[in-house]
């Protein structure tokens, strides 16, 4: 599910299997050779990165560092979430080689079309993962404990949408694990006002992954994909708006733990604006306002920020 945009070949001719994103933007200045494995990263769509990378940035912010130590950690954390993310999404797209073959948003991805052998994408899996091993040894023990506690459910999350409707949950608890090594980077432990700011961060990821799979409802149905958004059926909105609510809710507790002030809580207001914005314009039949919305939660990442970063100077 997470997160590539729509993939489209170019005309027929023994070039066809080649997105057009391969010819243009960042992919377009490498050599032709590493664009396919650009391409497997998604490093030609940085939304996935932003999404892994803002819950550890609010919890650098919220926990209340000095300045310059939250400096170093967002660099950190900014270079580690493009390389798993990337590494993620090599690794979805080995398991997942057969079932992107069937759909048609996915067909044209690396390894599905054979642009990409089996090999060279184990190879170019372990190199990103070095890449995070070495953002890891930069942290203190207690951030690189919980980061490594992360692999066994980042490892089983490819297989959740062949076993339950509600793979996107497994995503959050993934997606959001940042929070949980950012806290304990700044403070070394993870107090409750870090797990609630973590189990937001997992309803806030259920809804918007649910929308971002309402692009695939009916390749889904043929291919035997389960998601959130084929288990709601016509009570998506409902149901995301559920998932955003529950989010606020419990990052206002994350707040108020920090910094017992009603003050603290208007802080979340321009959030919470965006994503009843994201659910009053949301249109379930309407497969590119659906990613729209899905990729405007880059924004509702800053504006957490900027309000973690308020509430953690302060508190």
């Amino acid at each position: 599910m997470i997160p590539s945009d729509t993939s489209v070949a170019d005309h027929a001719g023994p070039d066809s299997a080649v997105p057009d994103t391969e010819r243009r933007g960042l992919l377009a200045v490498l050599p032709a050779s590493a664009r396919p494995y650009a391409s497997l990263a998604r490093f030609d769509r940085p939304i996935g990165a932003w999404l892994l990378f803002w819950p550890g940035a609010w919890a650098i912010l919220l926990a209340g560092g000095p300045l310059s130590q939250a400096g170093g950690l967002l660099l950190l954390f900014g270079v580690g979430a493009i390389a798993m993310r990337g590494a993620g999404c090599v690794y979805n797209d080995i398991v997942d080689r057969d079932l992107d073959a069937r759909v048609a948003r996915t067909r044209d991805r690396p390894l599905a079309s054979g642009r990409v052998g089996l090999r060279g994408a184990w190879t170019f899996l372990i190199a990103l993962c070095l890449i995070g091993l070495a953002v890891l040894v930069a942290l203190n023990w207690p951030a690189r404990i919980i980061a490594v506690a992360s692999l066994a459910p980042v490892a089983c999350y490819p297989f959740m949408k062949r076993i339950t409707w509600w793979p996107q949950v497994w995503l959050g608890l993934v997606f959001s694990w940042a929070a949980l090594v950012g806290w304990a980077a700044v403070a070394g432990a993870v107090p409750a006002a870090g797990l609630l700011l973590y189990g937001g961060a997992i309803a806030w990821v259920v809804g918007y992954d649910t929308i971002y799979a309402l692009q695939d409802i009916e390749d889904d149905v043929l291919a035997g994909v389960k998601s959130s958004a084929r288990a709601m059926g016509r009570h998506v909105r409902a149901g995301v708006a559920g998932c955003y609510a529950v989010a606020l809710l419990l990052w206002a507790g994350a707040f108020w733990l920090r910094r017992p002030d009603p003050l603290a809580l208007l802080a979340l207001l321009p959030l919470a604006l965006h994503l009843i914005w994201q659910v009053a314009t949301l249109d379930v039949a309407d497969a590119v306002g659906a990613l729209r919305r899905f990729r405007s939660n880059r924004n509702a990442g800053v504006l957490m920020a900027l309000a973690a970063l308020v509430v953690g100077s302060a508190g």
